[in-house]
């Protein structure tokens, strides 16, 4: 079985995960926080440069692999 067929938002509007520039992310990352698959969507979207993947924004991503490199 895929990481994404136990993803908890597979089960809820995608909309949610990929809000307007300004709009909130706080729902996003609370079904994220719930998610058993969290890490492989995080790994997943790591370059991605929309949406929330893992409870991640595309800024804090970019955070990540930032302090990662150096």
């Amino acid at each position: 079985m895929r990481w994404q067929d136990r993803a908890l938002c597979a089960e809820i509007d995608p909309d949610l995960f990929f809000p307007d520039k300004g709009e909130s992310t706080a729902g996003a990352k609370f079904v994220c926080r719930r998610c058993p698959v969290r890490q492989p969507c995080a790994e997943a979207g790591r370059y991605e440069r929309f949406g929330v993947w893992g409870g991640l924004t595309p800024d804090e991503r970019r955070q990540q692999r930032k302090e990662e490199a150096s």
